[in-house]
């Protein structure tokens, strides 16, 4: 078959990129920051520039969540110590332009990646905005609780691949408080990049979803 021109937006650590490089696809990453891993096959921009493009597959990994999920929710009522009302829900309004740029852009396939969604959030997404698809870490062999919702276009829904038992907070509170550092993660500047990376069992089964899915329409 020939590659498929794979965008994969708001990323930097380059798991999503490699998963379906590794497939045999023409994949770009991108995203305001440069790749972790130095690679070439990354563009340092806003992925908003790149939407026309003809990609045949668009992945929005991580796009900056922080006003649009429901642990955030708190502080547009109640600004975090050095900032405003109005700089939260600014920021909210921006967020939701990026996600809805994404989801409405001219790709026949789309997948965006977002934590579950507060309904302010909600109230300004796109009308053709389907409900998400809830996954975890551990239905993909990562021993990690974290939510994430992916938001599909044109793709079908990932199903488990390695299907771990997850622990009880009452049975094993140390591993529970292990399997919870994602949401448990220190404050600091590199805060945002924990919370906010792709574990590589999740990339790996995107890429062994949605590649079979391609193949089978180029065909």
């Amino acid at each position: 078959m020939t590659a498929w021109k794979i965008l994969i937006g708001c990323e930097t650590s380059g798991a999503m990129r490699r998963a379906f490089a590794a497939r045999g696809h023409d994949v770009w990453s991108c995203d305001l920051l440069p790749a972790d891993d130095g690679s070439n096959r990354h563009i340092v921009g806003d992925v908003r520039g790149l939407l026309n493009d003809g990609w045949d597959m668009l992945v929005v990994a991580h796009p900056p969540c922080t006003r649009l999920c429901n642990s955030g929710v708190r502080w547009l009522s109640a600004p975090p110590r050095g900032r405003t009302l109005a700089e939260m829900w600014d920021e909210l309004a921006e967020g939701a332009e990026l996600f809805s740029a994404c989801w409405n852009a001219p790709v026949p396939r789309i997948a965006v990646e977002n934590p579950v969604m507060h309904k302010h959030a909600k109230a300004l997404m796109p009308a053709s905005l389907p409900k998400p698809q809830i996954v975890q870490p551990w239905w993909f062999g990562e021993p990690f609780f974290k939510a994430t919702g992916f938001y599909l276009r044109g793709l079908a829904p990932l199903i488990a691949t390695d299907r771990l038992s997850p622990p009880r907070k009452t049975d094993d509170p140390q591993r529970h408080a292990a399997w919870s550092k994602v949401h448990r993660a220190s404050p600091g500047p590199d805060r945002w990049k924990l919370r906010s990376a792709t574990f590589p069992g999740v990339a790996a089964a995107c890429a062994a979803r949605w590649s079979p899915l391609v193949e089978e329409i180029a065909a």
